[in-house]
């Protein structure tokens, strides 16, 4: 076997691959450069369980970073456990062709509950005070203190949020390195989400993505020459690129407005009423599931949605074949945004009756992904100010809302999620063993036999 390590730089595509990330260019041209195609959705949980399986959503049941859980009538997003995927896994594939094989998961999703025989995966302390503590899971369970004692503290914070910084991925790194060093794993899987945020912030094309990926490239090129002084094969991948997001498209307005959509009042705020709506869209970046009640309710939803600018597809559940998204688990309707448009969760119709959630970072509780949650408001005049106050206050045992986050989606720049994206502005594929990498695009579906040829020499 031939110790293996694959980083997942999100975000990172050809055209970004240049005289700002000198360490992944000279990788690159040491070994091997490929365009990867992705699936639909490209988006993170849903390409990361495909990579990891072979398989599509319609056959690894992620059908994106959450969905409706049709028997609790709750979305729910960001779950970790890995008994939600379906199929046969990498490693269980790994170790059932030699019983020497033993895996790491570094916050690749789905990492609890797994087979790996190592995982970290981010895991906040929520107090009954109201409290959120940064902190990290790990199995086995001491390695979280090694870590934690040697780095410090998983920096949440850093991790998602208006603060987000290259010193999370830096601790992944760095956590990785140590695995590497202690446990000696046959294959180690790396997350590096930095490039993530400053696209989505700023779009591909603006001058200042020149500073995250140099942060990026000197935090990678450091954990790929540490790899390869350990004797490891390195595969470094991406799991989507993002476009220039222009339209933020308020799919959940357009089905209120029809009628199908229901909120409740709590105190002062609405809140959307999942058991009472005929329909409503759970929005991830360029995708959004309509979850439509009863069948009868499908034409008027349909109808509603593909009236609303910058929707280019409605998928029905015959239509959804052909996108391999099929499966029990999406929207009675999907639909696909226009490449430069991208779907809000917003429902409300007056930003006075957003319920308070919508101002904090809170991926749990709002039904549909929020990229608002990476700024800052600009309309709070003293910033830094106004979140230390608050911060001051939860010190000292106050409940108090981090209500920071903008409601304005225009702010958002940059998106991802349709499969089509142009080759340069797509996802990549760079190996250090050329030989084991076939010309031409790399399907997403192969990157699992990919792993296994460059651990077995197949």
């Amino acid at each position: 076997m031939h110790p293996t390590v694959v980083i997942n730089i999100v975000g990172l595509t050809p055209a970004l691959i240049g005289r700002h990330t000198p360490n992944l260019s000279r990788f690159a041209q040491k070994g091997c450069q490929r365009p990867l195609k992705t699936i639909m959705p490209a988006v993170t949980c849903s390409v990361q369980s495909t990579f990891v399986t072979g398989l599509p959503p319609r056959d690894h049941g992620i059908v994106g970073n959450g969905w409706l859980f049709r028997d609790l009538m709750e979305v729910w997003l960001w779950r970790q456990s890995n008994r939600l995927v379906s199929g046969e896994r990498v490693w269980d594939a790994a170790k059932a062709r030699d019983a020497r094989f033993t895996s790491a998961n570094l916050f690749w999703w789905y990492a609890m509950a797994s087979s790996t025989d190592i995982s970290v995966t981010p895991r906040p302390i929520y107090k009954a005070d109201g409290r959120k503590l940064p902190d990290c899971y790990s199995d086995p369970p001491e390695l979280r203190g090694e870590l934690t004692r040697k780095l410090g503290a998983f920096p949440l914070f850093r991790f998602w949020g208006p603060a987000t910084s290259i010193e999370s991925s830096r601790w992944i790194a760095e956590a990785a390195k140590h695995v590497l060093a202690t446990r000696d794993p046959t294959l180690t899987l790396v997350y590096l989400p930095h490039l993530d945020y400053g696209l989505q912030r700023l779009g591909p094309d603006h001058p200042d993505i020149a500073k995250d990926l140099g942060e990026v490239d000197a935090v990678a090129g450091d954990l790929i020459d540490e790899a390869r002084a350990l004797g490891r094969r390195v595969i470094v991948l991406s799991e989507y690129g993002i476009v220039a997001a222009r339209r933020p498209v308020h799919i959940n307005r357009a089905l209120r407005e029809a009628g199908l959509l229901a909120v409740r009042d709590e105190d002062g705020g609405e809140i959307l009423d999942i058991p009472r709506s005929l329909a409503f869209a759970l929005a991830d970046h360029q995708i959004a599931h309509v979850y439509v009640r009863d069948e009868a309710d499908i034409p008027a939803a349909h109808a509603a949605i593909e009236r609303v600018e910058g929707v280019a597809h409605v998928l029905d559940r015959a239509s959804q074949k052909s996108w391999e998204i099929d499966h029990e688990r999406s929207g009675e309707l999907v639909a696909v945004s226009e490449p430069d448009a991208w779907f809000t969760y917003y429902y409300w119709l007056d930003d006075r009756r957003a319920p308070d959630f919508a101002r904090t970072v809170d991926i749990h509780k709002k039904p549909g992904y929020d990229p608002a949650e990476l700024f800052i408001d600009p309309a709070i005049r003293w910033p830094k100010a106004s979140i230390g106050w608050r911060l001051a206050k939860k010190a000292l045992g106050f409940r108090t809302l981090m209500d920071v986050i903008p409601l304005d989606a225009s702010l958002v720049k940059g998106s991802h999620g349709r499969a089509d994206n142009p080759e340069q502005h797509g996802p990549v594929l760079l190996s250090s063993e050329a030989r084991l990498v076939p010309e031409g695009t790399i399907d997403a579906r192969q990157i699992k036999d990919l792993m296994l040829s460059h651990i077995f020499d197949l």
